[in-house]
């Protein structure tokens, strides 16, 4: 029966699950590392004084954060083979995630930026530092601890979000969880045990962005 619950599911088809549960922490890991570099890099952009990369950054982050992931993801599975560089499943959403979060990271950190006195950026400038060295030892270091809470919300988001890559044959979680599905036909008994595997990626990544926010917020006082 469809509303049955049969925990025998998860040992009977417990080396899929646990083949997808590590192929969503890699996508996962994967994508968290890149979309911080890249938001970062269009962060800056953003607040450039450079005109010609201060619209790049701009049309960057409008643009990726009004479309949704899936047409990023189908950009990368579907329209980059198309030019002759073919991509996996995997990777293809794992690029689409990365490029989908840095939107949302490159806003996070930019008001992180805007915040920081601009005596701190006056200042270091005044002694010599250019601007990405006063932005890789002055701003970011403090912009980043005043957003940390945004950003690992993104993180957060971003794990929950790799559920994507099934779209694209991605051999993530979800995959498998929708090829058991198909096998068993228990789909409460798959998609709970998939939840309890999604919470225990999140739930210990959202205690650490509490337990990192609390520390910065002694160390200031």
């Amino acid at each position: 029966m469809p509303g049955k619950f049969d925990i025998h599911v998860l040992f009977n088809h417990w080396d899929r699950f646990a083949e997808g549960f590590i192929h969503t922490i890699e996508a996962s890991v994967l994508a968290l590392i890149g979309s911080f570099v890249l938001g970062v890099i269009i962060a800056v952009m953003r607040i450039s004084p450079i005109r010609a990369l201060n619209v790049i950054g701009t049309v960057y982050v409008e643009f990726i954060r009004n479309i949704p992931l899936l047409l990023v993801v189908f950009f990368f599975f579907l329209g980059i083979p198309s030019l002759g560089l073919p991509l996996d499943g995997f990777t293809s959403g794992t690029l689409g995630l990365m490029v989908y979060t840095a939107s949302f990271i490159a806003e996070a950190i930019r008001a992180g930026i805007q915040s920081v006195p601009t005596g701190q950026t006056e200042a270091a400038r005044a002694t010599g530092l250019s601007y990405i060295q006063t932005m890789l030892h002055i701003v970011l270091p403090q912009a980043i601890k005043i957003v940390l809470p945004a950003i690992g919300n993104q993180f957060i988001n971003l794990v929950k979000n790799s559920s994507i890559l099934a779209v694209v044959t991605g051999m993530d979680l979800m995959y498998y969880a929708d090829l058991i599905n198909s096998d068993t036909f228990l789909p409460l008994t798959v998609y709970t045990i998939v939840a309890v595997f999604y919470l225990v990626l999140t739930l210990p990544l959202s205690f650490a962005v509490h337990y990192m926010e609390r520390r910065f917020r002694s160390a200031d006082r």
